[in-house]
């Protein structure tokens, strides 16, 4: 919105309204009763787009109203006759105000503005989301305070959970914690990379140590030093590797692939793994030694579904972050809010983020209500708003709309008759020496043809019509402009 107008001549009304209003960061600007009839008078991109009034001021304001169909109201106070009302009064509301109430009715103004036949949609430049360690459900501050417990340490960490849960936020907040912060943080997906190229990416090579390899090369080992290696999906590493893994965080040191120089590794090892890797180790598929070298100190990362209750505070930092990059926020009505929270989640928090950077697209800047959430996260019972607009605005749009596709019909056949003459008179005849009028020539030609259409048809207009290849009122309008008639000769 360009901005809201408050309209009162009440004081106690304007400082209880601007207070809310400030609090959900919409900008606004009050004025007196009398103060707003010279809006209508503005310019038009000096009116705004949804204007607020209490009852007290409604007789000066209601004979205005429909003098600015294009701008969406909300009443406060009483509804007495609401049904006599202009359309564009969207929403009424009692006092006092709540900020659900008023979240859910500037919504309808949006929609008002949004959904107006006169409207064009804007856009929105698409932009990368990243993902926080907030909340305030148990799960989460029980996160926290394991991380915060053991970052001081140089404890191998293990971190536990489904996909999408923010593993690697996890990580990083130990390493940002821990006093190798001023080291290198570096990530390696282990199932990312093929099980022959995986020792070479953490180790390094020498110079011709297999054939491709033109030089020499730093490993992950080697980059991460003095800081935290971060080894994501360690339960998809080959045994093989598991076992060189293992002699590296036991014995502290390792040789790059064709070299015979031992390298001390001052690294610490934090992996992360959404498998069982208890039932793999059953099923020999991960070597038991490793995981007790790896789980010294285990954190589960918990599921979206079992912190439900953290989705608004994630919902805030996603669209933190949003306009840090410059792009429009959103912010979301109660029901919005609490469609979400009954979702599933099964993408977890990556699924979250990726929902809000569609609906920063879809509504930049926008309140989103449930109804503009796709609709595998519409939940619970909820009615669609759908905005009645004054006859005027209607009946004009209704018919800019016909006139622009008849003038559009009326070109396209003109096209096709003159495409269809010229090409007839191509083939029959020359242009004279003394030349031709185009215009009296082709009226009388649509003239002759209009008239041998309707005598083979024996004047059935809607036959000759379809001969004629036009509408049925294309062809009254040509007869009306040539006053063809049966009776004339």
């Amino acid at each position: 919105m360009k901005g809201i107008l408050l309209v009162s001549d009440h004081k106690s009304f304007k400082q209880e309204l601007s207070t809310i209003l400030s609090f959900l960061g919409e900008t606004f600007h009050a004025c007196s009763s009398d103060e707003f009839e010279s809006v209508t008078n503005s310019k038009a991109e000096s009116v705004p787009d949804a204007v607020i009034f209490n009852c007290q001021s409604m007789d000066s304001i209601i004979p205005i109203i429909p003098a600015m169909p294009e701008t969406a109201f909300i009443c406060i106070g009483s509804q007495e006759n609401a049904d006599h009302f202009p359309k564009n009064i969207v929403c009424h509301l009692v006092q006092p105000v709540t900020y659900p109430a008023l979240t859910q009715a500037l919504h309808r103004c949006q929609e008002y503005t949004s959904q107006h036949p006169a409207r064009q949609a804007g856009t929105v430049p698409t932009m990368m989301l990243f993902r926080s360690l907030v909340g305030k459900s148990k799960q989460i501050q029980h996160v926290r305070h394991l991380v915060e417990q053991v970052a001081p340490t140089d404890a191998s960490v293990i971190i536990l959970g489904e996909s999408g849960t923010g593993k690697e936020v996890v990580a990083r907040n130990v390493h940002y914690l821990s006093k190798r912060q001023s080291g290198p943080f570096i990530p390696l997906n282990c199932g990312a990379i093929p099980g022959e190229l995986l020792e070479s990416e953490l180790f390094g090579h020498e110079k011709g140590a297999f054939t491709g390899a033109v030089s020499a090369r730093k490993g992950r080992f080697e980059l991460a030093e003095g800081g935290t290696l971060f080894l994501d999906e360690i339960g998809d590493m080959p045994l093989q590797m598991q076992v060189k893994l293992l002699r590296v965080l036991q014995e502290r040191t390792y040789e790059r692939i064709g070299g015979s120089k031992p390298i001390k590794c001052n690294v610490r090892i934090i992996a992360a793994t959404h498998r069982n890797l208890e039932t793999m180790i059953e099923e020999d598929k991960f070597r038991e030694d490793l995981y007790y070298r790896l789980n010294v100190f285990p954190i589960i990362s918990p599921a979206l579904k079992e912190r439900k209750d953290d989705i608004p505070l994630l919902l805030q930092e996603l669209m933190s972050r949003l306009t840090k990059d410059g792009a429009p926020g959103l912010r979301f009505t109660e029901q919005a809010l609490s469609s979400l929270m009954e979702h599933s989640w099964p993408g977890n928090v990556r699924e979250l983020s990726n929902l809000v950077e569609r609906l920063t697209i879809l509504n930049p800047g926008q309140i989103v209500d449930v109804t503009d959430l796709p609709e595998k996260y519409q939940h619970g019972d909820f009615s669609e708003y759908q905005p009645e607009y004054p006859e005027e605005v209607l009946e004009r749009e209704a018919f800019n709309t016909l006139f622009a596709e008849s003038a559009a019909d009326e070109i396209e056949e003109n096209h096709e008759l003159i495409s269809q003459v010229g090409s007839g008179a191509a083939q029959s005849s020359h242009l004279p020496d003394e030349g031709v009028n185009l215009k009296e020539y082709l009226s009388d030609l649509e003239t002759s043809m209009i008239t041998q259409a309707l005598e083979q048809t024996e004047w059935v207009v809607a036959r000759a019509a379809d001969k004629l290849g036009m509408r049925r009122t294309t062809l009254v309008e040509k007869m009306r402009k040539y006053d063809i008639a049966k009776d004339k000769p």
